[in-house]
């Protein structure tokens, strides 16, 4: 199931469940803007490290809510990567949440409110038909009381934009970092995985990265360029699951983590100079990274990017073609 299938499919999900039409209204209208912001984009809604839509939030982290208004020789050269560098930790801060009473109002990505955190929707993907093998321990039933304007008070145990859906532990990640919502509607499956990357502090690509499993996990891979992706294509290239991918993910790991900033994005998202990956691992989930020309990589919306080794990252980059 390809990402437009899952968001169709997704949304008759939802229109089934116990909420209201101004829930199904604006869920309906945060999907028909993902489809049509696919296809002319160049920068991506970015996720919040804090609530606080009109607060500083530093460079450190970009917003979940936003305010309204050398070559490679060839083509299976392998770079030297040395593990155990140290750099400056980047610190996201636990999101705050947003107080009405302020007059804030926000352009929210789908969210659940678990044991006082948000999780925000992953990069990562899962089909229905493999949910349940990942399905772990039942956390409760989701609400569908956040909004637009919803302030603080009503970020309560369990609050979500998503309608009433059941939440799980997702077998072989922590709950820390991972849940899942998994409905069943005439027999199918519809599931979504929830990342809460926020209160977290990230000294090498390992302490984000790792969580996601790739090392050793990866079964087979595929890539994208940015005018395909851009334009909704899915024009996608396989890409071997090789020495060359095991080399890359291992520089990912050790990578430096950088700090977002609005310069370096309109810096980056200005430029076409991009090519996104697709991992899919041993428990059949799908990471999508985005690798920039500079030498960057990005998991989502997460508000770092990783600096891979410049050898290690241009083999790779030279690998995928163009």
């Amino acid at each position: 199931m390809n990402e437009e299938q899952f968001k169709r499919n997704y949304k008759k999900a939802v229109d089934h469940m116990k909420t209201n039409d101004q829930m199904k209204k604006r869920i309906e209208q945060t999907l028909n803007t993902q489809r049509h912001e696919q296809k002319r984009q160049r920068k991506p809604l970015y996720i919040a490290a804090s609530v606080v839509i009109a607060a500083s939030i530093g460079l450190a982290a970009p917003s979940v809510w936003q305010q309204m208004n050398g070559p490679a020789e060839t083509a299976t050269q392998v770079a030297q990567v040395t593990p155990g560098a140290s750099f400056d930790p980047v610190v996201i801060p636990k999101m705050e949440l947003p107080d009405s009473k302020n007059g804030v109002k926000a352009d929210m990505l789908q969210l659940v409110v678990y044991q006082g955190n948000v999780y925000t929707q992953s990069a990562t993907s899962l089909d229905g038909t493999d949910a349940l093998a990942l399905r772990g321990e039942k956390l409760g039933t989701t609400t569908g009381g956040i909004h637009e304007l919803s302030d603080k008070g009503e970020y309560t145990e369990l609050a979500s934009n998503i309608g009433e859906a059941d939440i799980y532990a997702v077998n072989g990640y922590d709950t820390n970092f991972r849940i899942m919502s998994y409905t069943e509607i005439d027999g199918q499956v519809y599931a979504q995985l929830f990342d809460q990357s926020n209160g977290i502090t990230i000294g090498s690509g390992e302490d984000l990265i790792g969580k996601l499993h790739l090392e050793g996990n990866v079964t087979s891979a595929q890539w994208e360029t940015f005018a395909s992706w851009n334009n909704g294509l899915q024009q996608l290239q396989p890409l071997g699951a090789d020495k060359s991918l095991n080399s890359f993910i291992s520089a990912l790991y050790a990578a430096k983590p950088v700090a977002t900033s609005p310069e370096l994005e309109d810096r980056l998202y200005g430029q076409e100079d991009r090519k996104i990956i697709y991992l899919t691992l041993e428990d059949k989930t799908q990471v999508q990274l985005v690798l920039f020309g500079e030498g960057l990589v990005r998991y989502g919306n997460v508000p770092v990017f990783f600096e891979i080794e410049k050898g290690a990252f241009q083999a790779f980059w030279n690998n995928l073609g163009e």
